[in-house]
């Protein structure tokens, strides 16, 4: 039988706190790639029981409260913070992508309408984020778009935890999920935290230019290290 974890719990909106809840949820999420928290209960090392249900919830955890840093941000705090979320949302989007959606889609049943819903979200988010690009942090109008964004992207995640995240745990063995864990992991990695220009990385220096080019390569990068870190 399958470790029954229970019900993944819905993406929260952030307390009060705008960039420093943004920077403390980031933190965790880069700890937890290092391995550098405390705890065995969030420890990714072998037999800790996390798997990439909790890593892919983690990083829900983490858009919120970026797009709360976002919001209550302006001039270069802002244009910061997003460029970090639509990092965030690339490596997410790819994790699920390559890893978690074709699982699901074999696995769960009805799991082809299941997952073509979620995609179907993931790409009316994309467009909503090419809309921010064109308007820019400075204008008027980004506020509002923003806040459609969230409400596509916070959505998506609640469907995933709901419809897919929490049947993968009822019906794939614990170990399979855990497997996956190594290959997330590469992913995060793969995108750096703080990409500028002049940086002498060729990695960081691929991640520097227009959001929407940005959310795209830094997709082809993270796709990139999974491929290679499931050939390891």
């Amino acid at each position: 039988m399958t470790e029954d974890r229970g019900r993944t719990p819905h993406p929260e909106e952030p307390a009060e706190g705008g960039r420093e809840e943004g920077e403390q949820a980031e933190r965790r999420v880069a700890e937890r790639q290092a391995g550098d928290e405390d705890g065995d209960d969030e420890s990714d090392e072998p037999g800790s029981g996390r798997d990439v249900v909790d890593l892919l919830t983690d990083q829900h955890r983490a858009i919120a409260a970026l797009f709360d840093e976002v919001e209550r941000g302006d001039g270069t705090v802002r244009r910061e913070a997003f460029e970090r979320l639509v990092r965030l949302l690339a490596v997410h989007e790819t994790a699920e992508e390559q890893l978690v959606h074709p699982l699901a889609r074999v696995t769960l049943r009805s799991g082809r309408a299941v997952i073509d819903e979620r995609l179907a979200e993931e790409h009316t988010a994309k467009r909503t984020l090419a809309a921010l690009e064109k308007l820019g942090p400075a204008s008027p109008e980004f506020s509002a778009v923003l806040a459609r964004l969230r409400d596509e992207v916070l959505e998506h995640a609640r469907n995933e935890e709901t419809h897919e995240f929490a049947r993968l745990r009822e019906q794939v063995p614990a170990v399979e999920l855990r497997a996956l864990v190594p290959l997330v992991r590469a992913a995060e990695a793969a995108a750096p935290t703080h990409p500028h220009a002049g940086v002498e990385s060729a990695t960081r220096n691929a991640l520097v230019g227009p959001l929407l080019s940005l959310f795209d390569r830094t997709k082809d990068l993270a796709g990139k290290a999974i491929g290679k870190e499931s050939r390891t």
